[in-house]
């Protein structure tokens, strides 16, 4: 069966690109294989990782150290305990987060999962779990953008995913333009563990997965409903991750 399928595909590939070209994320520009950026959108894009803070993937001018944190880390620190993040919040990057989130591009998921995906260790045995929405706006938008690239995480990565794991119990306003305490606010109390899963949770490690990373507020309120279910160890992996404050 998987012979004849990629049988099918190489028949039938040239046809469709032909018919339907690949193009680039950011710009659309004709690329020569899906899910690749063009030259211009690739040097737009910030990639994040060393060196940074352990905990929240702040990026650091300097290598202060493997277990260094940023300031705010080491005043208080989040709920959960790591974050990574594929690129910083920009042009390029929030173009395409907002092509998959409000353009009915369901195909961005994997395009931004396969950058992503350098970031989740081999062999590590976490579920992946994305950041829920609401029912009200799953019924409006047609899917979890967050689900579509945890999926896709899990495609490629062979990782456990459990992409009803928690549940938003309470519809919240937007957060942007809203500051910080605000932020806050508005997410508290939104977020339940599902009751299907309260056996699995306890000693386990999860992985939470969302397209952006703005202050924090959604995904410290999503890692406290696991911890206090039990969780060992949970971690936040997104697209892209606010750097400097007012971007998003």
């Amino acid at each position: 069966m998987a012979e004849l399928a990629k049988l099918a595909r190489r028949t039938f590939r040239p046809l469709l690109d032909f018919a339907l070209p690949p193009r680039c994320p950011g710009c659309g520009a004709i690329t020569q294989e899906p899910h690749l950026f063009c030259l211009a959108c690739w040097r737009g894009l910030d990639f994040l990782g060393a060196p940074c803070c352990e905990r929240c993937a702040l990026p650091f001018e300097y290598d202060a150290g493997h277990e260094a944190l940023c300031g705010a880390c080491t005043t208080q620190a989040p709920a959960y305990d790591r974050l990574r993040a594929a690129v910083a919040y920009g042009d390029i990057s929030r173009k395409v987060a907002l092509r998959l989130k409000y353009g009915g591009r369901p195909g961005h998921a994997e395009t931004l999962a396969r950058l992503m995906n350098r970031h989740l260790r081999s062999g590590d045995k976490s579920i992946l779990t994305p950041v829920p929405l609401h029912r009200w706006r799953i019924w409006r938008r047609g899917y979890n953008q967050a689900a579509l690239i945890a999926g896709s995480l899990g495609r490629l990565s062979g990782s456990e995913v459990k992409l009803d794991l928690l549940e938003r119990i309470k519809s919240t306003p937007p957060l942007k333009g809203k500051n910080p305490r605000q932020r806050r606010e508005a997410v508290a109390g939104a977020f339940r563990l599902s009751d299907r899963y309260k056996e699995e949770v306890p000693g386990r490690s999860l992985i939470l997965v969302d397209d952006v990373y703005t202050s924090g507020a959604t995904a410290n309120a999503c890692a406290n409903v696991l911890k206090r279910a039990g969780a060992a160890r949970v971690e936040v992996l997104c697209w892209a991750r606010v750097v400097r404050p007012g971007d998003d």
